[in-house]
């Protein structure tokens, strides 16, 4: 017969290689860094801030069964679990289903046909687990004839019987939570509360608080732990649309085009990088006004073009933000895989466009592109709702009420309010991007959320958008009102063409670009000639071109170049007009590229101090000077190295064939250190391995809520090791107290204990 488990360690150590698989891949952060064994396995599993991490993962049903664990107390069973929520034996099969899955994430831990939840959840839920409050025996430590009235059902029964109209109100109030109360200080409620208190329906726990406990919240209540019980997801109602992915194809080829005009416009003028980090309010107006969006939508696109490293902080002295050399390569790309990688980018970022003005308590809007957008939880809500899209038949689209009710029951534990305005700005987001299309799941967009890493389902997630995407046309339609058409979107050269020597005027389907004469002084300034301009309109255009509009051209590169403006960095003059011509003929200094402007003047745009260098090497006498023409003296510059950025480090993911491989090697660490114990207490007694301060804080946590002694290895102020047979009773603060095995109290420093092992 199999001896039971003792400790959620004994349980894990029993479990068979696949159920150690599932752990792992349930609660990923187990394995970040690699535990040594299976006990530094169990014990992380049981810190607070895992078992956190793990809780807030539940959806309703699994939260309000653990709930039910909880309360039920040690060597609870499913049918504790069934009583308190209320159900009965048909839905047996779901309560042991959910428990096998809380078995199996390590939130507790089988002895026989009985369950223990792991020590540190009921830290996790808090005290008011379900709106309860504490047990009696917490609040009232020592027993008494009265406490044990309350911890007897049929008792409690009686006594609540005997209770007062007005007591039972005062009851009433408090059964569904919160369990804490001010007690009145006049009038009948107080009479009634002194009843309450007087046999320990109610229990003080200040000057000024009461405390409902737990058996009395629960008899109020019926025996049951909620109001209603939900193990079942709710159903998420949708309206069947038409035309889901022509919608998603015309949102996806818009969005390619806003992204190539910021992407000319911040190639041309980038703006600048706030010094706290983001873009200014101003330029993101300039962007908005030139995208002829709301400022929403060009939050939304510049986070996307951040996230897909088409935009980025230049680093430099004065920086700014600016296309990246990523974006030629994207840009070359084929339409859908172009659209492929902003969706990609948009799944996985965890910036939040939404959140771009809002303000925090205290602080200004947030900016686009700033630190303060990063919110990681949004790439979840993200990933859950597309997931719940995805669920639903073709051309299903659900409301947002609906699909955050729904959200909700799987991740109970969030903000309603936050995860309600979070699913309203997924939903409009994707729909901006083309992953959805009249709120309903496109094709590209459903298999790029059964992607994940695959490459094969990102390319198929590009092909299937490609489908949909109006084809480029290498033609417009001239108008003799100084305007064109382009029937749909234009092909690259052409599409940098129109939107250098015009202006868009509307969008939609066919969109509408209208001649000025800034829009083509523009053109001029980029380097091309009246000429160049009219010859790429006549080869672009299914119709003849206007009169006007060659007269519109002609005229303003008549204006164009009259007054010209340069720049230089350096000046060389001198009243001997010989030396500046020995400088423009010298063969050394053909780097410089010196120009004369005026008889005794030349120009360079090198570095004043290059310049002097290279004129020194060449045999020229220079001297520096200032701006008011006094010389200056010269210092030797002390030239510095630059530090070199240490290399970033690589985390592999926590999959499957990552996760088997770290169960193997943790079986056989696990092996390896039962034969050497064995040997070791053999020889020499019982063994006191060197473990993990996290392991040895979680066993003798759990050493002292469980009551079970423990071996530590203590070392003295001299680096001496001993081994000691103890019963922790509270760690806290750095330190143990405990008993010794003669049953002396002692306190031991936590950072002098080596290792622990369970007696």
């Amino acid at each position: 017969m199999a001896v039971p488990s003792r400790s959620l360690a004994d349980d894990i150590r029993r479990r068979t290689d696949d159920e150690l698989v599932a752990l792992v891949l349930a609660r990923p952060d187990l394995a970040r860094p690699a535990p040594a064994d299976l006990t530094g396995l169990a014990a992380r599993a049981s810190t607070k801030a895992s078992a956190q991490r793990a809780v807030e993962a539940l959806d309703r049903g699994h939260l309000q069964v653990l709930e039910s664990l909880v309360v039920a107390g040690d060597d609870a069973t499913r049918s504790d679990v069934r009583r308190l929520l209320g159900v009965d034996e048909a839905d047996d099969a779901t309560v042991r289903s959910i428990v096998e899955d809380l078995w199996r994430a390590a939130l507790l831990w089988r002895a026989g046909g009985a369950f223990h939840v792991v020590r540190t959840v009921p830290e996790v839920l808090g005290r008011a687990i379900a709106g309860l409050g504490a047990p009696i025996h917490e609040l009232r430590p020592s027993p008494s004839r009265a406490t044990a009235t309350i911890e007897d059902p049929a008792a409690l029964a009686a006594l609540l019987e005997e209770a007062s109209p007005a007591a039972r109100a005062v009851l009433g109030r408090m059964a569904w939570g919160p369990p804490l109360g001010v007690p009145p200080t006049s009038g009948a409620g107080q009479a009634a509360v002194r009843w309450l208190l007087e046999h320990h329906l109610l229990v003080t726990v200040s000057v000024d608080r009461v405390a409902l406990p737990r058996e009395v919240g629960l008899a109020l209540r019926n025996g049951r732990l909620h109001r209603t019980t939900s193990l079942s997801p709710p159903d998420l109602p949708a309206r069947t649309v038409p035309a889901v992915d022509a919608v998603a194809g015309g949102a996806a080829s818009e969005l390619l085009t806003r992204i190539d005009e910021v992407a000319e416009a911040w190639g041309a003028e980038p703006p600048r990088v706030l010094r706290g980090g983001g873009l200014s309010v101003r330029d993101l107006r300039h962007t908005t006004a030139l995208l002829d969006v709301e400022p929403e939508r060009t939050g939304f696109l510049l986070e996307v073009m951040y996230a897909a490293q088409l935009v980025a902080d230049d680093g430099e002295v004065a920086p700014v933000w600016a296309p990246t050399p990523a974006l030629d390569e994207w840009a070359g790309a084929g339409a859908g895989h172009r659209w492929a990688a902003l969706a990609s980018a948009w799944l996985r970022m965890t910036r939040a466009p939404h959140l771009v003005g809002h303000r925090a308590a205290g602080t200004s809007g947030a900016n686009a592109l700033g630190p303060d957008l990063q919110w990681p939880p949004i790439r979840a809500i993200r990933r859950e709702a597309l997931t719940e899209l995805a669920a639903l038949p073709p051309g299903g689209a659900p409301g947002a009420q609906d699909l955050t009710r729904r959200l909700l029951w799987r991740r109970p534990l969030r903000s309603g309010t936050d995860l309600a305005e979070a699913v309203t700005a997924v939903l409009r987001e994707a729909e901006w991007l083309g992953v959805t299309g009249r709120g309903a799941l496109s094709t590209a967009g459903r298999a790029l959320v059964g992607a994940g890493g695959s490459v094969t389902r990102v390319e198929s997630a590009a092909s299937a958008m490609a489908a949909e995407l109006p084809a480029p046309v290498e033609h417009i339609l001239v108008q003799a009102d100084l305007t064109a058409i382009a029937p749909g979107p234009l092909v690259g050269s052409l599409a940098a063409f129109m939107r250098l020597a015009a202006e868009v005027e509307s969008r939609g389907g066919a969109t509408v670009y209208r001649f000025t004469t800034e829009s083509l002084r523009r053109a001029l300034d980029a380097g091309q000639s009246a000429a160049e301009v009219l010859d790429t309109l006549r080869r672009a255009s299914r119709t003849a071109l206007p009169q006007p509009l060659e007269y519109l051209v002609t005229d303003v590169a008549r204006r164009h170049g009259r007054t010209r403006v340069g720049g230089c960095a350096a000046y060389i003059r001198s009243d001997d007009q010989a030396i500046l011509e020995a400088m423009l003929v010298a063969r050394d200094l053909g780097p410089l590229l010196l120009r004369r402007i005026a008889p005794t003047v030349l120009v360079s745009q090198a570095n004043p101090a290059v310049v002097r260098e290279l004129l020194h090497d060449a045999g020229f006498s220079p001297v520096m000077e200032s701006v008011d023409g006094s010389v200056l003296a010269t210092e030797v510059p002390r030239r510095r190295a630059r530090g070199r950025r240490a290399p970033g480090m690589t985390v592999s993911a926590v999959d499957e064939p990552f996760t088997r491989s770290l169960v193997a090697g943790l079986r056989t660490a696990e092996e390896a250190a039962d034969a050497r114990r064995a040997e070791e207490e053999q020889r020499e007694g019982p063994s006191i391995p060197v473990t993990d301060p996290v392991v040895t804080l979680a066993l003798l946590r759990d050493a002292a809520a469980d009551r079970h002694g423990v071996w530590v290895g203590v070392t003295d102020r001299h680096g001496a090791r001993t081994r000691e047979l103890i019963h922790p009773r509270r760690v806290d603060g750095g330190q143990v107290r405990a008993t010794d095995a003669a049953g002396h109290e002692k306190t031991y420093s936590v950072h002098r204990i080596t290792g622990a092992t369970l007696a």
